[in-house]
């Protein structure tokens, strides 16, 4: 245990504290007897008990207020927190379903090139079968007329 010599209201007092603490005692006893100062110039002198009494409420209402506020950054960390979380998950499944949608595109691109190549070859068959028929056509037509 460390101890710390403080002066409080013009008295010194000997408090001890865990090793590594001491900074930190004196920088809580500073706040104590700045307020505590603040409020005997204020109030006058109403009586030293008063004053600390008065002081701790001062403390204490800072205290609660600032659990307050820290309970409602929890709550709102809390219910930001849940917001990213759906907002995640909406992401997540909206990925998906692009992932889905490019995966049928592609599978429609490879079934319409089939279609195509399809298309190309029964064409060159049509091609193939007019061509044949139209030099099957002239063929007759010359032997007509040189029968003639």
């Amino acid at each position: 245990m460390a101890n710390v010599n403080i002066k409080f209201n013009g008295k010194e007092f000997l408090l001890s504290c865990d090793d590594g603490q001491e900074e930190h005692l004196e920088e809580l006893l500073t706040h104590i007897n700045e307020k505590f100062s603040n409020l005997k110039n204020d109030l006058g002198n109403i009586g030293e008990n008063k004053l600390l009494l008065i002081t701790s409420v001062q403390i204490m209402d800072e205290y609660f207020e600032t659990k307050k506020k820290v309970e409602l950054k929890k709550t709102e960390l809390q219910n930001l927190s849940n917001k990213f979380r759906e907002l995640k998950s909406l992401v997540y499944d909206y990925r998906d379903t692009k992932v889905e949608e490019m995966k049928q595109l592609h599978k429609d691109h490879e079934s319409f090139k089939k279609e195509i190549e399809k298309n190309k070859e029964d064409y060159e068959k049509v091609i193939e079968a007019a061509a044949d028929e139209i030099e099957n056509f002239v063929e007759k037509a010359n032997l007509e007329n040189q029968v003639q």
